[in-house]
């Protein structure tokens, strides 16, 4: 029994009535049969329905309604060739010329079925890897000198493309050079590191030369949809069925789901409640690039597998325990993969609810309680609340609760903790916001055809009016941006941390079957974007997302994570502003009294003066693309790295609330939090806030936004 719809953001079933049950019916004509040789991949019959169908459901249905033309070929281009070859490591400068004839095609050949285009793309690539495997185990074969002073770029996707065979060679030669070196470094034999290196390609090239023609044709499909928009994509059955799997809530195993980039499996996203969320040691962009079994089994190196064959070693039963050997999405390159024990555990989304702690802290002498609550995700049993159950579970009723408790308590202030909230359900985001406003709209959602719909709290009680702090992250999204966003435009609350996500789009799920039935295969799920949500001040949540009142240091940039990293991501606007009123909570006086009594303590104080150099010297190090091939430069490098008083993983943890393994609590103070800067940081602007409050009671302006 499903009780809690999980997902980034909310997901429907959508109904296309104008596109009729049957194929033959609807008007779609494919092209004539294109020749590949005896040894190519070749597309199906059912893979041509399958991509005219989606090329017409996104030009007449997406959001944005993208045209079918030269400009859309050329981003398809690109991206189909990014995502073959994202490093530049397998095609040639004149392959690339040679395929630059369907820059401006492919737009014509998604109108008509044609797959030509993607096949010839894909099948050239096969031979460029098949030759790369050959020249791989060449260089294995002769020895090492680890004396000679050269290094290396390991980041070629701003590099041009190789002029020729050789030039290529160079660049494997020294990137399998530096594998050895690594590993010869950490105290492995250079017999081992060869022999287990050459296991590793042995074994990519048996899993590379396992490629279907479903695998090539969702890599080409998912170039087009994320071309659209990126978060539109096709699924072909495997993994439509394993997307299902994930929503029915009934996974044993890490709490995770993964995907393939760049020969590495790489977490998109954690659970919250599973085991490698609660582990606080696993998070979206890590690597796996070793699975073992129970406390001591032998790892298993998994570069260069398939998701589902990874998937296979990472889930298992209840109670079992798992090792995965991390490399860290933010990782620089001197870092190394770190080793990280789960238990898997039976991923239920209802234990995935909020959580509320009593906070006390030292001011003036004077001991204040101030109350968290912590919010993963926004969660609501649909069918309980269809059912009209007065008990049904949600994240509403839970903060509600949470907040009479905390009233009990006497607590000065209320941190609601939204950090690393991928979102959830839209119906919580609002009954949330209605918590802590009397009554009003909270968001707008905008449809293609430009028809604007308000949702409104339209519940006049207001549970708590005290001072009210969100702390949000770079990783808080959709839901999380929708109540941070409506509390900020209120000014019922102050919003802390780094600025949000920007994902201000609502998906569908389509279940293609329904429009190309009787075929000899399944033909998947398409996965649309059909709205946008827009703030009450009118302004899009997309891109900019929510910009805190004080903004902590951060790790991360818009163009490195978030929807302005995707070069796709539909842009901001804004819509008409709705009717609502502000509260005198927050004004233009207590924000400039609070963030100068932040920016006094940025100076002085220890903590947030090391975050931030730790930031800093982060994002030096991450713009770094050399390595010393000559090994005791390369310990040097290393050596130096290790030093760093904050390593990248613990920078990033003390800005997003994990619990590093070595990390051990404040004895003196009992403090789980000790090390959670934000947190600690949160608390000092909430008690000047508190400091600056103007009183309890409703307190709403008679200014009318318009």
């Amino acid at each position: 029994m499903k009780k809690v719809l999980f997902a980034l953001i909310p997901v429907s079933m959508l109904v296309f009535l104008s596109l009729q049950s049957n194929s033959s019916s609807s008007g779609l004509k494919f092209s004539q049969e294109h020749h590949f040789s005896a040894d190519d991949l070749q597309p199906t019959a059912t893979q041509k329905k399958v991509e005219e169908l989606v090329a017409q459901i996104l030009a007449n249905y997406h959001y944005r309604r993208v045209p079918l033309n030269d400009s859309l070929s050329s981003k398809v281009f690109d991206a189909y060739i990014k995502e073959l070859d994202g490093n530049k490591v397998f095609f040639l400068e004149s392959d690339i010329k040679d395929l630059e004839k369907y820059r401006f095609e492919i737009d014509d050949q998604l109108q008509k079925g044609d797959l030509t285009a993607a096949y010839d793309i894909y099948n050239l690539y096969n031979k460029r890897s098949k030759e790369r495997y050959k020249n791989v185990f060449t260089v294995l074969g002769k020895p090492f000198d680890f004396k000679v002073d050269e290094s290396y770029a390991p980041n070629r996707e701003k590099a041009a493309w190789a002029k020729d065979s050789k030039e290529l060679d160079d660049y494997w030669r020294k990137d399998i050079k530096r594998q050895i070196l690594d590993w010869k470094i950490g105290g492995k034999a250079d017999t081992t590191a060869v022999r287990e290196l050459t296991e590793r390609f042995k074994r990519g090239e048996k899993y590379a030369n396992r490629t279907k023609s479903e695998d090539v044709f969702q890599i080409y499909m998912n170039a087009f949809t994320e071309s659209v928009d990126p978060h539109t994509s096709y699924m072909i059955p495997k993994v439509s069925a394993q997307f299902n799997q994930e929503m029915s809530q009934s996974l044993e195993g890490i709490g995770a789901v993964l995907t393939l980039e760049n020969d590495y499996v790489t977490i998109k996203e954690t659970m919250p409640g599973g085991p490698a969320f609660k582990s606080k040691q696993i998070n979206p962009k890590d690597r796996i690039v070793g699975v073992a079994q129970g406390e001591n089994g032998a790892f298993t190196d998994i570069v260069g597998w398939f998701t589902d064959d990874a998937v296979k070693l990472i889930r298992g039963p209840k109670g079992t325990t798992v090792r995965l050997k991390i490399l860290a999405g933010n990782a620089t390159t001197s870092d190394l993969p770190k080793e990280v024990k789960l238990v898997r555990e039976k991923i239920k989304l209802e234990e995935q609810t909020a959580k509320k702690e009593i906070l006390k802290v030292n001011k003036d002498g004077r001991e204040v309680k101030l109350g968290l609550i912590t919010i993963p995700m926004f969660y609501r049993d649909f069918e309980g609340a269809r059912n009209n159950e007065s008990d049904f579970k949600s994240t509403t009723a839970d903060v509600k609760r949470f907040v009479n408790e905390l009233k009990t308590e006497k607590v000065e202030g209320i941190v609601i903790d939204l950090r690393n909230n991928g979102g959830g359900s839209l119906v919580e985001a609002v009954n949330l916001t209605g918590l802590f406003i009397t009554q009003g709209p909270v968001v707008q959602r905008r449809h293609p055809d430009g028809e604007i719909i308000q949702e409104f709290d339209k519940d006049p009680s207001q549970i708590y009016d005290g001072p009210l702090e969100i702390l949000v992250n770079r990783f808080s999204a959709s839901a999380s941006e929708i109540f941070a966003a409506a509390i900020q435009d209120y000014k019922r609350g102050i919003v802390v941390g780094e600025q949000t996500y920007g994902k201000g789009t609502v998906q569908s799920v389509v279940e293609l079957d329904r429009f190309l039935k009787g075929e000899p295969e399944n033909v998947g799920q398409l996965k649309i974007t059909m709205e946008k949500f827009y703030r009450i001040t009118g302004s899009s949540t997309q891109h900019k997302g929510v910009t805190p009142d004080v903004e902590l240091p951060s790790a991360f940039s818009a163009a490195e994570y978030g929807e302005s990293s995707q070069p796709s991501a539909l842009p901001w606007d804004m819509i008409a502003s709705t009717k609502y009123s502000t509260y005198n909570d927050i004004n233009d006086q207590i924000l400039y009294k609070i963030r100068s009594k932040y920016q006094e303590r940025i100076k002085t104080d220890l903590e947030l003066k090391k975050l931030k150099e730790d930031f800093e010297n982060w994002k030096r190090l991450k713009e770094k693309n050399s390595i010393s091939l000559q090994e005791d430069k390369r310990k040097k490098e290393i050596d130096e790295q290790k030093k760093k008083s904050t390593q990248p993983e613990t920078a990033v943890a003390n800005s997003s609330g994990e619990i590093l393994p070595d990390a051990k609590a404040d004895d003196a103070k009992n403090d789980k939090h000790s090390k959670d800067t934000y947190l600690k940081e949160s608390e000092k602007i909430l008690l000047d806030l508190i400091a600056s409050y103007p009183g309890s009671g409703i307190k709403v302006t008679q200014v009318e936004k318009k």
